[in-house]
């Protein structure tokens, strides 16, 4: 009996566990026949322990076979629909956004040779049915534009899913949060409240993009030379901010950066940026006077293409920084992103340029994701029944579960990726886990977490590689002498270089010598023996077993 009562689900597939790469499932309908809603679809970036893989996102093994109805989109940020493109073919179904990310969506999908999508520009504070769900979009406030928050009335429940947000009252672009429409929820009744938790270790509130705009306005006007600032090219407000204190200086504004103009064409499409000049190109930049000129530029998280890394590398075709000039970082520091900001700053420090922060400027920038007293704010005024923690790191979740139980919600809990979560009928209660995983773009291909390509990179990197090549004739006899070569292996000299590789080779031919004509005429136990013989003597030389590839050429 139990498989055709109807069931309200939250599945996290990415997001839960992690900050990032959010994907959200919320089923309704019997366990034999749930009809789905994907709410947003995002990357995330690889880091050191991923070599050659930038982007990464999550594996929707699962919703193969489901019935996805549709897919709506809080707002624009990539951890949000970045993978949009990558995992359409899996996905396939309506989609749902406001004008802003709906801009920004088509452009995406095109990029992905995506011609045929069905997109729904919701207005704000506008409503959807899909199925069984009811949908009103609530304006909150972030670090993008048109961010929103949802409402999800079932016939089970309504879920307030919050999507990435603050409580800013002066957010530059954009209303205030609507908390008319949130306390009413909460007067109505909310069954469950799926809410950001990525900075409830921080105390007080995130602060409001008035108070950055003051000052950078004081920071920019007592700078001398050439100035670039680097920020998010999704914080619309805060580019609003830089370009209105540079035209307070009397500075015009270059735009340097692929995503710079991207955004800037997406904001103008719904009526942002209004009343500031004309950019000026790079090109125009580079023949005005020091301090006419302001860059606004990408790259504050130390992205290695991105402009910001190219102009300290002296590899910008245009635009260059010098002693005198100064750089100002209006962002905060990603987790995991330390060594490449720093270092970063330091290739500009080299140049001469005065780098800028906000340890040095406290207010220069301010968080888009609420702080504890926020998130207190938030649950006086949707008062949920069941508190679920989600954009967060394990700590993170654990952390907002607590402050839910303190505050008095009476049920918390937090699931990991993969978590299927009942929220109706009864209590909140994990009742299944279904696979959640992760797929590496690599070389422009989705590729398993656990693929052999990654695996063997990882390896390479830490332990080298060893090439060994020789020639077989018909008999299966060795027709060459044996060469060994090695690759990001550490030598002393060039005399220990070749002492080392010749007793590699003699080591190698001694070994196959000891095979049988008939074992030398199999590939696989020839390349066995070499890779057994290579490793061992690598491990007695540089405590290390690299990997080994064998190139045997038969005549």
């Amino acid at each position: 009996m139990k498989k055709h009562k109807d069931e309200l689900v939250f599945l996290p597939l990415g997001g839960s566990n992690e900050i990032g790469m959010n994907l959200n499932l919320y089923g309704f309908g019997p366990e034999d026949n749930r009809q789905w809603i994907l709410v947003d679809v995002g990357v995330t970036f690889g880091d050191l322990t991923t070599p050659g893989i930038e982007v990464i996102v999550p594996d929707p093994k699962f919703l193969e076979g489901e019935t996805i109805l549709g897919v709506v989109l809080t707002h624009a940020h990539e951890d949000h629909i970045g993978a949009l493109g990558w995992l359409w073919d899996k996905i396939n179904a309506p989609l749902y956004a406001t004008p802003f990310t709906a801009f920004l969506i088509r452009e995406k999908l095109r990029e992905a040779g995506v011609d045929d999508f069905d997109l729904t520009e919701v207005p704000l504070g506008g409503s959807i049915k899909i199925g069984p769900f009811e949908i009103d979009y609530i304006t909150i406030t972030h670090s993008i534009p048109e961010p929103n928050g949802l409402a999800i009335r079932t016939p089970l429940g309504t879920i307030l899913h919050t999507g990435d947000w603050k409580i800013d009252p002066d957010p530059i672009t954009g209303k205030a949060t609507d908390i008319s429409a949130i306390t009413k929820l909460g007067d109505d009744g909310v069954l469950a409240m799926i809410c950001d938790s990525t900075n409830v270790f921080v105390e007080g509130a995130s602060g409001s993009e008035a108070g950055v705009r003051d000052e950078l306005a004081k920071v920019i006007k007592t700078l001398k030379g050439k100035v670039a600032v680097a920020c998010f090219a999704s914080n619309v407000a805060r580019m609003d901010s830089v370009i209105r204190a540079a035209e307070a200086c009397g500075r015009r504004v270059c735009l340097v950066g692929r995503s710079m103009h991207r955004m800037t064409a997406a904001a103008k499409h719904v009526g942002l940026l209004n009343g500031v000049s004309e950019f000026v190109t790079e090109g125009e930049a580079s023949k005005m006077k020091s301090t006419e000129v302001l860059y606004l530029c990408t790259g504050s998280q130390g992205e290695p293409r991105a402009a910001l890394s190219r102009i300290a590398d002296g590899n910008h075709p245009l635009v260059k920084l010098k002693s005198g000039d100064a750089c100002v970082f209006s962002s905060r520091v990603i987790p995991g992103n330390e060594i490449s900001i720093r270092s970063l700053q330091n290739r500009l420090s080299d140049l001469g340029v005065e780098i800028h922060t906000e340890k040095d400027h406290p207010g220069i920038h301010v968080s888009g994701h609420p702080a504890r007293d926020e998130l207190r704010q938030m649950y006086e005024w949707a008062r949920p029944r069941i508190a679920v923690p989600t954009h967060g790191e394990r700590r993170h979740l654990q952390k907002h579960a607590a402050l839910a139980a303190e505050i008095g919600v009476p049920e918390q809990i937090t699931p990991r990726n993969g978590d299927m979560v009942r929220l109706a009928p009864g209590r909140a209660e994990i009742i299944d886990e279904v696979p959640a995983g992760r797929l590496f773009v690599d070389g422009g291909m989705l590729v398993p977490e656990g693929a052999d390509a990654l695996r063997e990179r990882r390896h390479a990197a830490h332990n080298g590689m060893l090439f060994c090549s020789f020639a077989l004739d018909r008999k299966n006899k060795l027709a060459s002498i044996v060469e060994v070569r090695g690759l990001g292996l550490a030598f002393e000299d060039d005399d220990t270089i070749s002492d080392q590789l010749e007793n590699m080779c003699d080591l190698v031919e001694k070994a196959l010598q000891k095979l049988s004509p008939e074992e030398r005429d199999d590939d696989v136990t020839v390349e066995k023996t070499v890779a057994r013989v290579l490793k061992k003597a690598a491990q007695n030389i540089w405590d290390r077993r690299p990997i080994v590839e064998t190139i045997i050429l038969r005549l």
